[in-house]
């Protein structure tokens, strides 16, 4: 264990209080093992010398030369300033530029008649060759030999970039990195060395020393192959064990019973499950009969019937004597499965009550809103057995919830819930219930096996029969304002044919806390005029009645809200007699009102792609097409036009979950969930190392069959230990 001692050393022993305390509370670095895993994010080339006359553009570069001169500028009517410094070297001129906070050092160092070394990459601005926010070093012109010593030392080297914060900027962190660099090796190589010689890896310490002061470019791709590979293959041996203990966890098996309520359900059908559906149903039934729980995440593009297949499984596990719970993140969305649940099964959901099916069970919806003594009941029927299907939100996560015999949980819209939400439902069964987790964000496969590399996945990519496409279109309110125009005049033609809208907006408006907000948003995007508050369901709303849709029906749904308010309007709506609503992305997910055929999106851009694809599937579910408007005054040169125009060219789900992944941080994708995997990434992303993430997969599955206890590979246990650290096995625990 020795080994690992130099690793676990505090920084404050090597580095001082000072630094150390700045590395713990901004960049979560306590120990040495922490500094020389927190990586380069890039690296500086600083190029050869190169004379100012033969720059080349778009390319690091190095320079020697004089300031000629220096001069601020203020621009935004004196809200911004810029430092200009044009430098001679005698072959030619060259700009720098220098903006905002950066302005004050260089103006007080690069006074005219200083030689300096300055590096950066050439780019042109007003058809002048410029050099913006260079790095620089000072030369004393009064001794020869060591300006050209430091010129030596300062070009052609490639300079790590660390992830830096206000309180401590990279060079610092870089000197600091310099002093525990020694220690790198005392690195414990988690991988078995059968593993690393078969695949020509670099052995972990020499990885370390290349990452952080690579020679060349050869150096750095070495060090990334080797260190993403390690934390690709040291989570997939944690996943890997984390369903291998599930294996050995008792449930009571929930095989479906002859004639029971899922043969009476399915022979009242009136329509055939797909063929994905039925694939599906298949799988979640035999895992179901095992007498270990299930595991599985059912991802399904909306609207493929993801909520029979889930309904299909608790009736399978009522007829087995189990009671089934649904989690909803929202009232609105739990209402909603509440109301096409018990409309699906009929009579079916009124089991022990007057004109109610004796093969029936009860459906009892839980939800913080309910009135006591509806709540009381409900809490009664669970608790008896009388209810075999829950359906609620956070409520039925609460200690007073008992249930008689839990046997199935199913989590909706997974992403919603913090893993401790899960696992509170899931403790509230006898034995350990089987889990089935739905999600409608399709998730690149990579992801899947990250994140969700605990469950066994099941994908539904079909779309049932009679489900109309949707044709989706960028509307550029600000380029072309007759486009927008024209998007209210075929809202109100859907209208005219019967049909209803909805427009949804990203915020809600007229509150203190947004105007603050909006306040401050405004104070910090001065120097872009471009910017302003996202647009509002209130304010849009009273527009739109007032304006492009008077004399329709026009009501606003959002979050602020009394729930029974919302229910009633979105009852009133689904019932047909609303014939537009202007809502916040409350109605993302579950809402279900086939006669909706057009969807318009203000200020488009503000959202997400997986979000946008996730709002459009809300239209076109009935067997009218459906049309979704993306309005945005993005500029159409702009990332987040080309968004835009990637969600309206494809409705692949999947394929737009790739774009979106490539386009966000790894984190995000990740999400607050799921901290403990999140914070063990750091070389690994997702998106890119598909094939890493496979291959250290495969290995992973084949070493854990083989020795689930890793009694054979005990530096890989070591390393295993120091990422799961309390938090993090408790996160695989409740995955």
């Amino acid at each position: 264990m020795d080994r690992v001692s130099s690793f676990d050393e505090p920084l404050k022993k090597l580095l001082g209080g000072a630094t150390a305390k700045v590395m713990a509370e901004h960049l979560d670095l306590h120990t040495v093992g922490d500094l020389l895993h927190h990586y380069p994010r890039r690296y500086e080339e600083r190029g050869k010398l190169t004379a100012l006359a033969d720059l080349p553009l778009d390319e690091h570069v190095t320079v020697v030369a004089q300031v000629a001169d220096a001069r601020i500028l203020m621009f935004n009517n004196g809200r911004g300033k810029r430092l200009e410094v044009t430098l001679t070297d005698g072959s030619g001129r060259l700009q720098l530029v220098f903006f905002g906070h950066g302005v004050h050092k260089p103006h007080k160092e690069l006074l005219p008649g200083r030689q300096a070394m300055f590096a950066g990459k050439v780019s042109v601005f007003n058809r002048k060759m410029q050099l913006a926010h260079p790095t620089y070093q000072l030369l004393d012109a009064s001794d020869a030999d060591e300006a050209t010593e430091a010129v030596d030392a300062f070009a052609g080297r490639l300079l790590p970039i660390y992830p830096a914060c206000k309180q401590l900027d990279s060079w610092r962190i870089a000197k600091a990195v310099d002093a525990v660099l020694p220690s790198a090796q005392d690195a414990v190589d988690p991988l078995p060395a059968a593993l690393r010689e078969g695949r020509g890896f670099t052995p972990l310490p020499e990885a370390l020393l290349k990452v952080h002061r690579p020679q060349t470019k050869a150096d750095i791709e070495d060090a990334k192959a080797r260190l993403k590979w390690d934390e690709a293959f040291v989570l997939q041996v944690a996943l890997a064990r984390r369903r291998y203990a599930d294996t050995q966890l008792p449930a009571a098996a929930r095989r479906p019973v002859a004639d029971g309520l899922l043969d009476a359900f399915d022979a009242k059908l009136p329509f055939t499950l797909t063929e994905g559906q039925e694939k599906v149903s298949k799988e979640i039934f035999d895992d179901l009969a095992t007498e270990h729980p299930m595991h599985r995440l059912l991802q399904g593009e909306v609207g493929s019937g993801k909520t029979m297949v889930a309904l299909r499984a608790m009736l399978a596990v009522v007829d087995a004597g189990g009671q089934a719970a649904m989690l909803a993140p929202t009232e609105v969305l739990a209402q909603q499965h509440h109301r096409s649940i018990t409309e699906m099964m009929g009579e079916l959901a009124e089991g022990g009550m007057l004109g109610g099916s004796d093969r029936g069970t009860k459906v009892v919806l839980l939800t913080g809103s309910m009135g006591t003594a509806a709540r009381r009941q409900a809490l009664l029927d669970l608790v008896t057995g009388e209810a075999g299907i829950v359906i609620g939100t956070h409520a039925l996560i609460e200690d007073k919830v008992q249930f008689h015999d839990l046997g199935l949980v199913v989590v909706d819209e997974q992403h919603r819930f913090g893993v401790e939400q899960r696992d509170a439902l899931r403790s509230k069964g006898k034995q350990p219930p089987h889990l089935l987790v739905m999600t409608a964000t399709p998730i690149p496969r990579t992801v899947a096996m990250t994140v969700f590399g605990d469950l066994e996945t099941s994908v539904l990519d079909q779309l049932p029969a009679g489900r109309s496409p949707i044709a989706s279109h960028v509307v550029p309110a600000k380029d072309k304002p007759h486009f927008l125009a024209r998007a209210w005049e075929r809202v109100r033609e859907e209208v005219e044919n019967g049909h209803q809208a909805y427009v949804v907006c990203p915020r809600i408006g007229d509150d203190a806390e947004e105007e603050k907000k909006g306040k401050a948003k405004k104070k910090a995007t001065e120097e872009d005029p471009e910017k302003r508050p996202p647009l509002a369901v209130l304010e849009i709303a009273d527009e739109l009645r007032k304006g492009a849709l008077a004399g329709l029906s026009v009501e606003v749904l959002h979050g602020r809200m009394h729930p029974d308010e919302k229910d009633d309007v979105m009852r009133r709506f689904a019932a047909g007699g609303v014939d537009v609503l202007v809502a916040t992305t409350v109605i993302e997910v579950g809402v279900n009102v086939p006669n909706a055929t057009a969807m318009v999106i203000m200020d488009a851009d503000r959202f997400g792609v997986s979000q946008l694809h996730q709002l459009r599937g809300r239209v076109g579910r009935g067997s009218a097409p459906g049309l979704c408007l993306l309005v945005s005054e993005a500029h159409e040169a702009s990332p987040a036009r080309a968004r835009l125009s990637a969600v309206a060219a494809t409705l692949d789900g999947f394929e737009l979950s790739r774009i979106d992944l490539e386009q966000r941080r790894e984190g995000d994708v990740l999400g607050q969930a799921q901290s403990g995997v999140r914070s063990s990434l750091r070389m690994l992303t997702v998106i890119d190392d598909e094939e890493v993430i496979a291959a250290a997969r495969e290995e992973a599955v084949a070493i854990v069959a083989a020795d689930p206890e890793l009694e054979h590979l005990p530096e890989l246990r070591t390393v295993l230990a120091a990422l799961l650290d309390k938090d993090r096995e408790e996160y695989l625990d409740k995955g």
